[in-house]
């Protein structure tokens, strides 16, 4: 078996190879990379059976590593291994996974014990192994009452983005109306709609736009690196369209 092992911490790379070598007995052939850009240039190079790949790293994201490496083999089993179980990271992963695809998501905190499972299951026996924790945030961003659609997602990322309304139905490809729709839906989800937003003697205590990312990142639905990947997305729409 061909495993490559992405992950910039040295120390984390060590304790991955080690754990991966008293596991992955027969004919194990590793390669260790530091950052996404150098996982990647190894898999185009000489593409591996199984990865066990960082979320959070220099150059190209986790996220963006595996989404390159199933475009062109989606029998490649990969086990993420991340310090967050945010629900941006995990809708970020869950969007890209393709329906035959053989993953896992293992926490950084998980035990030892657990992790030789999770590599046995996914790359071994073929199963996919999600950490509890992180099943439970698929379950809830799974429920249509309480979690974001794809589209209201999409309308917190441009309200994230600093997008006007116009600039949303623009970008989005949808009327004027639609895109504040859209907003107004996500207010409801984020617990603000006029009616929950406290009145003093100043008025509303909250401007919705604005509270909504406060509320959105605390939740857990924003982070850095999807924002990073969200602006520079944006950029190459504006180039294209201004």
């Amino acid at each position: 078996m061909r495993l490559l092992i992405a992950e910039d911490d040295k120390l984390h790379r060590a304790f991955l190879k080690g754990v991966a070598e008293e596991v992955l007995t027969d004919d194990l052939e590793m390669v260790e990379a530091e950052d996404g850009q150098v996982a990647l240039d190894a898999f185009l190079d000489a593409p591996f059976e199984a990865v066990i790949l960082d979320l959070q790293m220099p150059h190209v994201t986790g996220v963006d590593v595996a989404k390159r490496i199933w475009a062109r083999h989606t029998s490649t089993r990969i086990l993420f291994w991340s310090n967050y179980a945010d629900e941006a990271y995990i809708r970020g992963i869950t969007r890209i996974v393709p329906p035959e695809a053989v993953y896992g998501y293992v926490l950084k905190t998980t035990p030892e014990d657990r992790l030789k499972m999770a590599i046995q299951g996914v790359f071994q026996a073929d199963q996919c192994v999600i950490d509890r924790e992180v099943r439970g945030v698929q379950q809830r961003s799974s429920d249509r009452v309480s979690s974001l659609t794809d589209l209201e997602y999409e309308a917190l990322v441009d309200l994230s983005l600093g997008l006007t309304d116009k600039a949303m139905a623009a970008r989005r490809r949808v009327s004027l109306r639609g895109a504040q729709s859209r907003l107004q839906h996500l207010y409801q989800k984020l617990g603000l709609d006029k009616s929950d937003i406290p009145v003093g003697d100043w008025g509303p205590s909250f401007n919705s736009r604005t509270r909504a990312i406060s509320v959105a990142i605390s939740r857990g639905l924003l982070n850095a690196d999807a924002l990073r990947q969200e602006e520079a997305d944006l950029q190459a729409w504006l180039k294209k369209k201004i």
